[in-house]
């Protein structure tokens, strides 16, 4: 048995969500004529109370739209130095949208609207970049699953139209805070210019994601998507387990969460671990005795077929899924302890 923490990524669809998928309806999406995926799209748009909503075949690709959709070539967006979309989107601000990145110097992938403040001050002339939006990430990937409070996005809100800044939000894992804080999708719809939601992290779809926000930022998204070589045919094949996963999902996280935390409780209790990030959601974050190192543990775990992954900076992260069963998380427990 191999138990794979790498990420929430590595799940396999659900017999229900399989039978979904090989009854889906479809019809040629670039058309706008797959009823399955504009039946997702409505869903989605619906739920977070936005007026429109687009399918993406990922994450990735959601958020550069959206940077594309709010940014001019030259301008500046403003991110946490953990964010998604300047870590491990290949560059793709700066590829794709030709704009550069403010990073703001946060605690595990979050600031304050104080922080925000006094990055956004400062000359309004020809030597610097105009300033056209602001990126968060909810949850946080490399701040270990962080969940932004609420309050503090208000502010940020406040901000940005104070100084004309767009306000995306990478919600990536969203449903994962959204169950950790008892928050509704409508709450961050009625707060966020644009919204991406990923659809095969948490809630356990092969792939896709959404893009959501007005009906001219959806409009102009679809041309964009067409760009970067994202348009699709038949895929209501994966816009019903998109349907499946909102559907059946994510009331289940819960489970993921307690795992975590219990995997957590261990960590914090066995010596060779040096400190364990606070946990909030699926994602633990901690550091190993240096005499161990942390490829060293990870090969070592690797070796017994639990396999975890690096994040730099001497971080080891384990991520919890739908995958992740009783049995295996047992097996984990008992190992961790007796490493």
């Amino acid at each position: 048995m191999t138990i794979d923490l790498i990420s929430d990524t590595v799940t396999k669809p659900t017999q229900g969500m399989l039978d979904s998928m090989m009854s889906a309806k479809v019809g040629d999406d670039v058309f706008k004529m797959d009823p399955t995926v504009n039946a997702l799209q409505e869903k989605a748009a619906k739920m977070f109370g936005m007026e429109a909503a687009l399918f993406f075949p990922s994450g990735t690709m959601a958020n550069q739209t959206a940077i594309k959709l709010h940014t001019q070539p030259g301008d500046k967006l403003f991110c946490d130095k953990y964010a998604h979309v300047y870590n491990y989107e290949g560059g793709g601000a700066a590829f794709n949208s030709g704009v550069t990145c403010k990073l703001i110097d946060g605690n595990r992938g979050m600031f304050t609207a104080e922080q925000l403040q006094d990055a956004v001050v400062g000359r309004s002339d020809i030597h610097v970049p105009y300033s056209r939006l602001l990126c968060i990430e909810n949850t946080t990937n490399k701040g270990g699953g962080a969940c932004w409070d609420f309050s503090e996005l208000e502010k940020l809100n406040k901000i940005c139209k104070e100084n004309s800044l767009a306000f995306h939000l990478d919600g990536a894992r969203l449903f994962n805070a959204l169950v950790a804080k008892n928050e509704s999708p409508k709450q961050y719809g009625a707060l966020f210019d644009t919204i991406s939601i990923c659809l095969s992290k948490g809630l356990g779809a092969p792939i896709g994601s959404i893009l959501l926000g007005s009906k001219d930022h959806i409009e102009k998204a679809l041309r964009i998507r067409k760009l970067l070589g994202g348009a699709m045919r038949q895929v209501g094949f994966l816009a019903a387990a998109g349907l499946y996963a909102l559907d059946n999902h994510i009331e289940r996280l819960v489970e993921d969460h307690r795992k975590a935390k219990e995997i957590g409780n261990i960590l914090e209790s066995i010596s060779y671990v040096t400190r364990v990030e606070p946990i909030e959601t699926n994602i633990i974050i901690f550091y190993v005795d240096e005499k161990i190192g942390d490829t060293n543990f990870i090969d070592k775990m690797a070796a017994k077929h639990i396999l975890l992954t690096p994040m730099g900076e001497g971080k080891i992260r384990i991520v919890t899924h739908l995958d992740y069963t009783n049995e295996m998380h047992e097996i984990l427990l008992k190992e961790l302890k007796n490493f």
